[in-house]
């Protein structure tokens, strides 16, 4: 559940998409991949492993942004008696990379697909991540088939994955489903994606898990000024988005049932951060009682409200917390919840853009088959926890440094101007002993920036408070109290 993407558009030789360009090389990301790992991806991409079982009778489709073209998972919707039947086709990488290989080690480098504003930086070679091994309409595919039965209020009552050829018949995007759903010109495959989707959601209130509908974050550059805005996302999103969220719990209990696997598990979140939450909505102008949950909160929020957008994309901080638990021999962790999720949760459903899904893959069909994983999975599953928790560190890095590029490009010409604002944090020391800035959150537009030489009585409270930097070349946007 990742954080929404911010887009920017506008002309490619504009001073962000420039300044985004300059920030790429601060921060080494590769630009391209090396001549060995290409020469391998094309070579894999010839030859991959394929299974025997055939599936390519069954009409999958895929559900992505509209251009998307690195599709990790495609899908088939029916009715099984008085419940459903989910079958969910996730690219099999393993049929193209060798453990130990070109391709294996460039994934171990990058771990994860990157996002920028303006492009992103992917985790195979396009002859993969875009040709072969992406379910793309009409092209015969290897893949993890996972098939699911739910009962009729959309209850896990059974769950099969094995190596299958799946055939996409259809790229749908989100905008054209939605349409098709509220039209009732749907067919039944995509009336289901509703309904089981209604039925996932109200089993995860439920529970207590909690799906963040964040929206996109859009900037457009108009000469040389730039205006932020937000996109909320659909309802199908959210429905699609409990099908992966149905597949990465099944993956858990079968690992669990294992006794090996890599979990992505989360603690509870703390008083402190609910505290921080809560000056943030005090900020944005939103009401919070104190006999509200956060949970109940977050679901009572319309995306399309700029304000609460805001907020939504400050609650995305919490999934920091978030780790992997690697177990082995049976030995099963203390720890197997994702708080978020309110139940065991594992990355398997986008393997195409990270590196630890493929890992989680291998270790399910292992599981389902009754036999021990590869070897070559066991030996790296406390490198692949190591690489993914680097991997993450440095994609939020990244993600912070874009956030305050884009705020820096929207308050470059306002340096001196008086907005409100409310301190969400104080200064307080780094790891490095150095006193970190305070963070305050303005109330419109919604960005945030540090802010120094704050008051004890200033912590929560709505102040003035005057811009002092907005600069595109650090990145950074700085406050005082004015």
């Amino acid at each position: 559940m990742p954080r929404r993407p911010i887009h920017v558009t506008g002309a490619p030789e504009g001073p962000l998409r420039a300044a985004l360009a300059a920030l790429r090389t601060k921060l080494h990301v590769p630009a391209d991949f090396p001549p060995e790992v290409l020469a391998a991806a094309e070579q894999a991409a010839q030859a991959p492993a394929l299974p025997e079982h055939d599936a390519t009778d069954i009409p999958f489709f895929t559900i992505d942004p509209p251009g998307s073209t690195d599709l990790d998972q495609a899908m088939h919707l029916s009715r099984q008696g008085t419940g459903y039947r989910v079958r969910y086709a996730i690219a099999d990488v393993g049929a193209f990379v060798v453990p130990g290989g070109p391709l294996d080690k460039e994934a171990h480098r990058r771990v994860t697909t990157l996002y920028f504003p303006d492009l992103r930086v992917p985790l195979h070679p396009q002859a993969l991540s875009e040709d072969a091994a992406s379910l793309l309409p009409e092209r015969t595919r290897p893949a993890a088939l996972w098939t699911i039965d739910l009962d009729a209020n959309g209850r896990t009552i059974a769950v099969d994955v094995h190596r299958a050829l799946v055939r996409s018949r259809a790229r749908l995007d989100y905008a054209g489903v939605q349409a098709q759903i509220d039209a009732g010109t749907a067919e039944e495959p995509l009336v289901l994606l509703k309904t089981i989707g209604l039925l996932r959601e109200q089993l995860e209130i439920e529970r207590g898990g909690i799906s963040l509908r964040v929206p996109d974050q859009e900037i457009t550059e108009r000469d040389r000024t730039y205006e932020l805005s937000y996109r909320a996302p659909l309802p199908a999103e959210g429905w699609n988005e409990q099908l992966s969220l149905l597949t990465g719990m099944a993956a858990a209990q079968l690992m669990l049932a294992h006794g090996t696997g890599i979990l992505r598990t989360q603690e509870p979140t703390t008083a402190g951060k609910l505290a921080e939450l809560r000056r943030t909505a005090h900020a944005l102008h939103i009401d919070w009682p104190h006999h509200v949950s956060y949970a109940q909160l977050v679901r009572s929020l319309d995306p399309t409200a700029p304000r609460h957008a805001a907020f939504l994309q400050a609650c995305t901080g919490l999934m920091a917390s978030a780790k992997y638990t690697v177990f082995q021999g049976g030995h099963l962790p203390q720890q197997t919840m994702h708080a978020a999720v309110a139940a065991p949760y594992a990355h398997c459903t986008a393997p195409l853009r990270r590196l630890v899904d493929r890992y989680a893959t291998e270790i399910c069909l292992a599981a389902v088959a009754g036999r021990e994983p590869p070897g070559w999975v066991l030996t790296a599953l406390a490198t692949v926890r190591k690489r993914m928790a680097e991997g993450g560190r440095r994609a939020r890095d990244i993600e912070r440094s874009c956030v305050d590029l884009v705020e820096a490009a929207v308050l470059k010409d306002r340096v001196g101007e008086i907005f409100e604002g409310c301190v969400v944090e104080r200064e307080h020391p780094g790891h490095d002993g150095k006193v970190e800035p305070g963070v305050v959150q303005l109330a419109s537009p919604a960005v945030i920036g540090d802010i120094t030489e704050t008051t004890e009585d200033s912590l929560g409270e709505r102040r003035p408070v005057r811009l002092t930097r907005a600069d595109m070349e650090v990145p950074t946007v700085s406050f005082a109290l004015a």
